[in-house]
């Protein structure tokens, strides 16, 4: 008997059909995945599981039994906890962790008037054992990460006895080491029979943690595949066309080539690959962690090497030994974690927008040496007019800003001089939907120069770019069908 069982679920809001005929089931002990393009019906799914609404037809059973709750506290008390991707609500800055864990009982007018701080600290120490989770509970919420701050919100839910977890994108806003904290412990949890219904777009995290992949589109479940997933299929099936198909807003490109691999191998022994991307076109390589996408980039960008193959950029043979030979190419690079490739470390010399921006061009731009704030100054101004950077002016420090605006000054460094070709390793980890929308614009806008994207999330691949090509194995799969069909 499924531990939960969702049949014909249907609701609308006005004329919008949200979920249509969603059937689903979850078993305890598993780690079902949801996937689905925006609008598919997941967050409509999870709100009436959670509580949050109520469906318009259909039923859905728990334990075996009719199960549909008025509120989110009712779901948590029959063993149904939801975590959401912001922690913002699970604590403040000067709560302790021990704080965060136990601030429901706070605010139950049934728990004792008088607490004690060493029955806090003893209490969620327990919660935390319990959920198999290692933290300093006198540590300030506010100082955590954002992976140990999804722990304490996740070891909050278990203390409610859950049996369904629900995780809505929590990964969205960490760093690839920070996930694989949150992998672990869901690994354990599952292990002692908990069932967890996973919201992501993340192949990272699809192919980490999911038994089971199922697909939305349209509202309705139209796929659901077991381990190993075939992610090809999977996300053809959510996005409703073959991967290699052309953007519906797709522009005209010129077929002028920019960038042309002959027998790449990305790795001794692995199956050799070619690969063209032209001037005006932005091509997204997706692929699960550790198929080889950010090594790809890292020798374009001469900070690795090739196994083999041949490289040219803009009809010559290319083959950068440094990231600085690179750059002299007209070769520009966004890593993964912009925090350390990309920043400056708060309170050093040149950690303003203006700096930031200027950082790579000092040598061109002021060849005598002698570095002038004016100009500068004046490219910041125009970057920020141009992105929509939120600051308070070029001498803003970029630790201030948000994700989003971060992202956005490390795109206008590579604006400020003409390029040939623009590589961006995970552009929209972690900044929010209105930044990632105002930085597809600016990456869709380069015509002067080719993009290569490498992105875990087959959405944001299918949002930014005119083709789609998938790497597994640190080769790409079926790559000249796939530049032909485009």
């Amino acid at each position: 008997m499924p531990l939960l069982e969702a049949r014909s679920l249907a609701r609308s809001f006005g004329s919008t059909r949200a979920l249509a005929d969603l059937t689903l089931e979850i078993d305890a002990g598993e780690i079902v995945a949801l996937m689905g393009a925006n609008g598919a019906g997941k967050s409509t799914f999870v709100k009436i599981v959670s509580g949050v609404l109520a469906a318009d037809a259909g039923r859905v059973a728990f334990k075996g039994r009719p199960y549909a709750p008025r509120t989110p506290a009712e779901a948590a008390a029959a063993g149904v906890v939801t975590v959401h991707q912001s922690t913002d609500l699970v604590g403040i800055p000067g709560l302790s962790v021990a704080d965060a864990l136990l601030l429901n009982r706070f605010v139950d007018r049934r728990s004792p008037f008088f607490v004690s701080h060493r029955s806090v600290r003893r209490e969620a120490e327990a919660m935390l054992r319990e959920a198999g989770i290692t933290l300093d509970v006198e540590r300030d919420f506010a100082d955590l990460a954002a992976a140990d701050r999804q722990l304490v919100a996740i070891a909050r839910a278990l203390a409610h006895r859950a049996e369904l977890l629900i995780l809505d994108e929590p990964t969205a806003s960490l760093a690839a080491g920070e996930s694989q904290r949150l992998y672990a412990t869901l690994h354990a949890l599952r292990r002692r029979g908990l069932a967890i219904l996973y919201i992501s777009h993340r192949m990272a995290d699809l192919e980490t943690l999911a038994d089971r992949v199922v697909v939305l589109r349209g509202g309705r479940a139209v796929a659901d595949y077991a381990r190993p997933v075939d992610f090809d299929a999977a996300i053809e099936t959510m996005i409703g066309r073959p991967l290699a198909s052309a953007r519906p807003d797709a522009r005209r490109l010129t077929h002028e080539p920019v960038l042309e691999l002959v027998g790449a191998r990305l790795l001794p022994g692995r199956r050799a690959f070619d690969l063209t991307v032209h001037r005006g076109e932005v091509v997204a390589i997706t692929g699960v962690l550790g198929a080889g996408k950010s090594r790809l980039l890292s020798a374009l960008f001469g900070a690795a090497r090739l196994a083999g193959g041949t490289m040219r950029l803009a009809g010559r043979p290319y083959r950068p030994a440094s990231p600085r030979e690179a750059i002299d190419a007209g070769v520009a690079m966004a890593g993964e974690d912009r925090h350390r490739s990309s920043l400056m470390p708060p309170g050093w010399p040149g950690e303003s927008i203006a700096a930031t921006i200027s950082l790579p061009h000092l040598a061109r731009w002021y060849p005598s040496g002698l570095v002038t704030a004016g100009k500068e100054t004046a490219r910041a101004t125009a970057a920020i007019a141009r992105l929509g950077i939120r600051a308070g002016g070029p001498a803003a420090s970029v630790w201030t800003l948000s994700g989003g605006n971060q992202q956005k000054v490390v795109l206008a460094r590579w604006e400020a001089e003409p390029g040939t070709l623009l590589l961006l390793d995970e552009p929209f980890q972690g900044i929010d939907v209105g930044a990632r929308r105002d930085l597809i614009a600016a990456i869709r806008s380069q015509a002067a120069r080719a993009t290569l994207i490498a992105t875990s999330d087959p959405e944001e691949a299918i949002e930014v770019a005119d083709r789609v090509l998938v790497l597994e194995q640190h080769t790409l799969r079926d790559a000249h069908a796939q530049e032909q069909a485009a």
